[in-house]
């Protein structure tokens, strides 16, 4: 029995651990002066917490909200949209420290994607309004009074402070994610309204779509073309290989291009220039390639050596802009670290792949040409191509 007590309490003391380490954050702060709320919640991203007491039969929505780890020169904010999600609409409390040292907070309702925070009333009366910025950690105090609900739609957000005037915020990672719904009798959150899940499902297939085509599929038919065409036996099956793995490359290519063109009109406000030019570029250097499949001149054509310097720079440019822009592509969409771990990975091995392919066919090349029983063509040409394999006058 004596045992068997030990064993129930260290289970229970266990239990009392895991518990108490996965209970929020914002449950063991403490307000200066005593100040107290029923609830609170540990907001997702951006190093936020919310705490609020709510009254239904008033609409008085007493909060306190934290944005922690930020400095002196950065601002926060935080508001509820009473007629959808996101940005646009949202009814924001706004709070930085001054070059002074002093506290600014105001209302502003945020109307446009290019919004500055102009201080404006906001659709319910806001009173208690003031904000304090000790430690690297901003809080804004204020009572709403709110239509009677259970649920609102949250927003909350951080940027910098520039001439004491509050700038653009980022529009990557955790910045652009930042909303979603609050159960105010609960305290649960929940997903935000509008498609927020079904958004991310879409940039996460436009990603894995571009990497794939793009960034591995085009790199390893580059390969097939450069080296295993050296070798006699590949010849002709090398160049439909080629251009069999170009070819699909490109069509999910243009699949995934196609829904990045839909994220992009699916979000005005929210723009990454860079890689939305580079993604054009490199979109219009691929259907180059591919058309120029159409034009292809014979071997013996005198025109065939400007196709190849064509075909061959166009075809390394893709490959340079597409691996840039799928790096900048994890930058946008913030995904765990495996992910990119593993593109670079799969880099890492190609690069080594062709460092190495690059030495043995150069040794069959420089084989082939110290051989000394060269057939001749009638013409004098020597039947070896510039790899030393002997071409294939039909590719």
């Amino acid at each position: 029995m004596g045992k068997l007590r030990r064993g129930v309490l260290i289970f229970c003391m266990l239990v009392s651990l895991i518990a108490s380490t996965s209970a929020q954050k914002c449950a063991k702060y403490s307000f200066a002066g005593n100040r107290l709320f029923e609830s609170c919640n540990d907001l997702p991203y951006l190093e936020a917490f919310l705490h609020w007491t709510y009254d239904p039969s008033s609409g008085f929505f007493q909060i306190a909200y934290r944005q922690t780890k930020i400095m002196s020169t950065r601002w926060a904010a935080w508001g509820i949209n009473p007629d959808g999600s996101g940005m646009i609409g949202a009814q924001a409390l706004v709070a930085y420290q001054k070059s002074d040292g002093s506290m600014r907070v105001y209302t502003s309702s945020v109307t446009d994607y290019k919004t500055s925070l102009q201080e404006g009333d906001l659709k319910f009366p806001v009173s208690d309004l003031s904000a304090t910025f000790d430690n690297n950690e901003i809080i804004i105090f204020a009572t709403l009074k709110i239509q009677n609900t259970s649920t609102l739609n949250q927003v909350w957000q951080s940027g910098p402070v520039a001439s004491d005037n509050p700038g653009m915020h980022a529009t990557t990672g955790e910045n652009i994610r930042s909303s979603g719904s609050l159960n105010l009798l609960s305290g649960q959150p929940g997903a935000t309204r509008g498609g927020g899940s079904s958004k991310t499902k879409q940039q996460n297939i436009h990603g894995v779509l571009n990497t794939i085509s793009w960034g591995i599929m085009m790199p390893v038919g580059a390969l097939i073309a450069r080296y295993v065409k050296v070798f006699e036996v590949a010849d002709p099956g090398w160049f439909y290989l080629h251009v069999s793995c170009q070819t699909t490359a490109y069509i999910i290519g243009l699949v995934g291009w196609g829904t990045g063109l839909r994220l992009g009109s699916e979000s005005p406000g929210i723009q990454y220039s860079s890689h939305r030019y580079i993604g054009i570029t490199l979109f219009v250097f691929g259907t180059l390639q591919v058309l120029a499949l159409l034009v292809r001149p014979q071997k013996d054509h005198k025109y065939r050596l400007y196709w190849n310097i064509y075909h061959h720079t166009t075809g390394y440019m893709v490959i340079l802009l597409s691996i840039i822009n799928i790096f900048k592509g994890f930058d946008i969409l913030n995904p765990d670290k495996k992910w990119q771990r593993g593109y670079i990975t799969i880099i890492v091995i190609l690069s080594i792949s062709a460092a190495i392919l690059e030495v043995l066919t150069w040794r069959v090349v420089l084989k082939r040409k110290n051989e000394t029983s060269v057939e001749k063509t009638p013409n004098g040409m020597a039947r070896y191509n510039a790899y030393g394999g002997r071409p294939n006058p039909r590719v």
